[in-house]
């Protein structure tokens, strides 16, 4: 086998980080993308995730040549409605009132972006149903800080796992990475073995 060019994860995200390396995974450096995040007038959630993915993967490639860079960018969305990545209180405290009892959807869009110039992508969908949360809840939730820059307000891999009530699809990708998908990519370009 060729020897594989390095693997450059686009995203300073601890958890990204750890899941890859839950599939045996370490990249060979991290180079975090700062690109606007800002959703377009319109923009579907699944359509943000993908773009952002796709934009974070393109902003580092100049700072990896000969590499592989893989990035990723999780959006939650209810219904047509970009929930933000909460970094106040009260965005974290909207976004709990929103979910509370409902139904959503985390997509996860996923950007390969290979030395010969090609960009790989998946998109993950996952559905996502919290209990109906109690004041006392939220408050506790907020309190413990959690939420901080999380998509929706909130970490799965944390504490909110308690709230979750169901969810079909990938666990990895409501964390922030589906590794399946990933890792598909990823043998697809021969950087890691069947």
């Amino acid at each position: 086998m060729a020897e594989r060019p390095p693997l450059v994860l686009a995203s300073g995200s601890p958890r990204r980080v750890d899941l890859l390396a839950r599939i045996g995974i370490v990249p060979d450096r991290i180079l975090p993308s700062d690109i606007d995040e800002t959703p377009l007038k319109d923009e579907l959630p699944r359509l943000l995730a993908s773009r952002l993915s796709r934009a974070k993967a393109a902003a580092v490639v100049p700072m990896a040549p000969g590499c592989l860079v893989l990035a990723a960018d999780t959006v939650v969305g209810v219904g047509r409605r970009v929930l933000p990545k909460a970094e106040t209180e009260a965005e974290a405290r909207a976004c709990l009132a929103m979910l509370s009892g409902r139904r959503h959807r985390v997509h996860t869009g996923v950007a390969l972006a290979v030395p010969d110039g090609r960009v790989l992508t998946r998109l993950v969908e996952s559905i996502v149903t919290f209990q109906r949360l109690t004041q006392q809840q939220i408050d506790a939730y907020i309190a413990g800080g959690e939420w901080r820059g999380k998509a929706g307000g909130y970490a799965l891999h944390q504490s909110a796992e308690a709230f979750v009530r169901f969810l079909s699809g990938s666990h990895s990708n409501v964390v922030g990475l589906p590794l399946y998908e990933t890792a598909q990519l990823l043998r697809g370009v021969g950087w890691l073995r069947p």
